[in-house]
Parts: C-alpha cells; structure tokens; sequence
C-alpha cells in the first residue's frame, strides 16, 4: 500500500517493481494489494511486477470501497461482480487468489456479499474469500455461505483486538489471519518520531497515536523493544514479527515497505523463534508501558467492527 498510498513522497514506479521482484527472489510468495490504493496504480504495479512469475505467486487484492462515488462502501454484488473484473485486467492475471472484502458493508447482508464472492470462485475468477476487520458474527455468517479462508486485520504489539475479538473463532473454524501493520505503520521499526512529518500526504497524521505527544510517549515501547531485541541479536522489527509467528501458527504477518533493507530485515524474522518465557517476558513490558492513542480516526473506526 506504500508504495502508493499515504506514506509521504511515493517511490518511482521502476524502483518497486523492481522490489517487488527482489521479494519473489528471495521467497515471498504472497503479495496484497487492493483498488482503492492509488486507487487502481497499485493493482497495477503488482500485476507488471509479477507477471513473469504469475505462476509462483499468490495474489490476494479487495473489494469494498465506493471509489467513484460518495457512499464511503459499496458491496453490492454487482458492484463485487465489476469490480473483480476491473482488478483481474490491472493484475495482468485470470484469477485472483485471494479477495477479500476490504471493509464491511453495513448496508449489504454479509451472505449477498458471500454469496456473490461464491459465485465468482465458480467462475474460476477467484480462488479463496477473505474479510477484513470484520467481527466473529459477521465472519461465522459469511462462513456458513462461502467458506472463508482468510480473514485480514491490523494486529502488533500495539493493536492486539484480534485476540480478543476474533481468534478463538478463527481457530474453531481453521480460517487463517494475515496481519496487517504488524510495525503499527512503521513505528515499531524505529524510524518515526514526535518530530517526524506526518502531515504530507501522509494518512498517519490524522490518526490519535501518530500526534506528536502520544508519539513521544509511544517511542518507549520502541524503546523497549530494542532493548529486548538487541540481547538476542535482532531488531526491534524482527521481534514484532517473530513475536506473531511464534505465537500463533494460524498467523501470515504483511510488513509493508518500499527499501530493500528493510524487506531483508522482515524477512529474517523467520529465523529467530520465541520461547514462551520471552514471549510473556516482552508482552508484560509493554502493557505496563500502554498504548497513547486510538489506532483510527473516527471516520476509519466507523468502518471497523471492532
């Protein structure tokens, strides 16, 4: 999403597809993209990136917001049925492996929006369903129409609601959970502070944890998590993510980034595993430290249902 959508100055189009291949090179096989980053030039990017490798690669992109309008989301099925079309011609490719709905839509039935996606996985033009930010209910109706493979929320140290909300679920009913910002959008990596510019073309900016004063305090759970990290030889990244992988083994973690440094650095995550002791160790640290600021906006949490 970064490389195109509210992180600052975007990267040159040659430089991530060229990234975007160093990942394939290097093992990842699984690349997330949705319409609404750009909107539309990310699909974009994806399908030219990995067109060569189509075959190697799992791609998983979204539906649900109300691009062209100004109802906020639309999951109307014909709106579904349109929009997979449009994505399957961006991405260079016959079939999408994953869709998910980016954002429940209140004023659908979430059994249309199932039953729609259903339909098109016997089309053959989408392989898996997937939802996002969406509530145990809604993902045990959805479930009962098409099964649901994937279900995709923003989870970290800092956003652990999945555990609560939605986990117990997802292990009843084998769904798996991709979990995006699992850095909490860069910050538990370390590059950000109360004086970092968040305000140009940069959506983080008008998010309650990203303002300079819960910056300034959320730098200590950075702060701690170096601290942990560098007795283990790691960085505070790699413990964000090996932290999940450890944990769960239901859980595809989805760091974004536009430097190959950093994708290397993620990518070493694999490498490291944490006991039980270290995970209980860092989880306590943090939660005496707490989190300042809501994850979303008022309008982004309206559109979450949790």
């Amino acid at each position: 999403m970064g490389m195109h959508t509210g992180r600052g100055i975007h990267p040159d189009h040659k430089s991530m597809v060229k990234l975007i291949r160093d990942a394939a090179e290097r093992g990842c096989n699984f690349f997330d993209t949705a319409e609404v980053y750009g909107p539309y030039v990310n699909e974009e990017l994806v399908g030219e990136a990995l067109a060569p490798i189509r075959n190697k690669v799992a791609i998983s992109t979204k539906f649900g917001f109300d691009i062209e309008g100004k109802s906020g989301l639309n999951s109307r099925p014909e709106q579904i049925r349109k929009v997979v079309d449009q994505s399957l011609k961006r991405l260079k490719t016959d079939r999408i492996d994953l869709l998910y709905q980016h954002r429940v839509d209140p004023n659908v039935p979430i059994e249309d929006v199932a039953g729609a996606v259903k339909e098109l996985i016997k089309a053959g033009k989408v392989l898996h369903f997937g939802l996002s930010e969406a509530k145990a209910e809604t993902i045990r109706k959805a479930h009962a129409v098409c099964p649901v493979t994937a279900v995709q929320s923003e989870y970290s140290f800092m956003t652990r609601l999945p555990e609560n909300f939605i986990f117990s679920t997802l292990q009843e009913l084998e769904i798996g959970f991709v979990a995006y910002s699992p850095l909490c959008r860069g910050l538990l990596g370390g590059t950000l502070t109360e004086y970092s510019d968040l305000k140009t073309n940069d959506i983080r900016g008008a998010w309650p944890r990203f303002q300079p004063e819960a910056l300034r305090s959320n730098i200590r759970i950075v702060e701690t998590l170096n601290e942990f990290s560098k007795t283990r030889g790691m960085t505070s990244s790699q413990i964000c993510l090996s932290w999940m992988l450890s944990k769960y083994p239901f859980i595809v973690p989805l760091p974004g980034t536009t430097k190959l440094s950093h994708l290397e650095e993620d990518l070493r995550a694999a490498d490291f595993v944490l006991t039980a002791a270290e995970i209980k160790e860092i989880e306590g640290k943090i939660e005496k430290i707490g989190v300042v600021g809501d994850r979303y906006d008022a309008l982004q949490q309206s559109r979450v249902e949790y």
